[in-house]
C-alpha cells in the first residue's frame, strides 16, 4: 500500500476496518475516477466532456500534490479503495471573512463507492481536510456540495453561500 497509515477504525459491529493514508502522484488516475463517478452521478456532462476533464486531471493533480497545494486521502478496507477526498490551497485576496488572510482552502473530488455509504467515511474525509486548512493555518474552507453531500456538510457548520458561476462557451 502506498504512502501512509493515517489511521485504521471500526466503521460498525461488524468488525470492518477502514485505512485512510494521503494519497500519492501513483493514486491519480484513481482520484481522476473518483472525479469522474462524482461528475457523472449529479450532472448530466456529457460523457466526452467528462473524459477530457478525467485525462486533463491526472497531470494536474500530480503537478498539485508535488506542489504541496493538492492533498488527497484515499480510504481503502482490505486494499480495496472505497472513499476519496480532496484538499486545494487557493491563493486568496483579503476577505471580509478573513481580513489578514490570503490563502483558502477548497475541498473537492469527495467519493464514496455507493455500497460504502452513510458509514461516516465522507464525513471523516471532511473531518480530515478541516484539519489540513487548521495545520495551515487557512480560517476559509468552501465547497460544491452535491444534493447528497449538502446534509453531510450542513451539519459539520458549513453554510450556504450567493456564489455564483460563469463558463465562457467561446474557450
Amino acid at each position: 500500500m502506498a504512502g501512509t497509515t493515517l489511521r485504521a477504525f471500526a466503521a460498525s459491529y461488524t468488525e470492518r476496518m477502514f485505512t485512510t493514508r494521503k494519497a500519492t502522484a501513483a493514486d491519480a488516475s484513481l482520484i481522476a475516477d473518483h472525479r469522474y463517478a462524482m461528475f457523472a452521478e449529479m450532472s448530466s456532462s456529457d460523457l466526452a466532456s467528462l473524459e477530457k476533464m478525467r485525462a486533463n486531471f491526472v497531470p494536474w493533480v500530480k503537478r498539485a500534490l508535488a506542489a504541496d497545494k493538492y492533498v488527497a486521502w484515499i480510504v481503502e478496507e482490505e486494499g480495496k479503495t472505497v472513499a476519496s477526498a480532496g484538499f486545494f490551497e487557493l491563493d486568496w485576496p483579503p476577505h471580509r471573512l478573513d481580513p489578514a488572510g490570503e490563502r483558502r482552502a477548497y475541498l473537492l473530488n469527495f467519493w464514496v463507492e455507493p455500497v460504502y455509504r452513510r458509514k461516516g467515511l465522507a464525513r471523516d474525509l471532511v473531518k480530515e481536510a478541516l484539519a489540513e486548512s487548521r495545520r495551515r493555518g487557512i480560517r476559509v474552507t468552501a465547497l460544491h456540495a452535491s444534493d447528497a453531500g449538502r446534509k453531510v456538510y450542513e451539519k459539520m457548520g458549513f453554510k450556504t453561500t450567493n456564489e455564483m458561476y460563469f463558463v465562457d462557451g467561446d474557450h
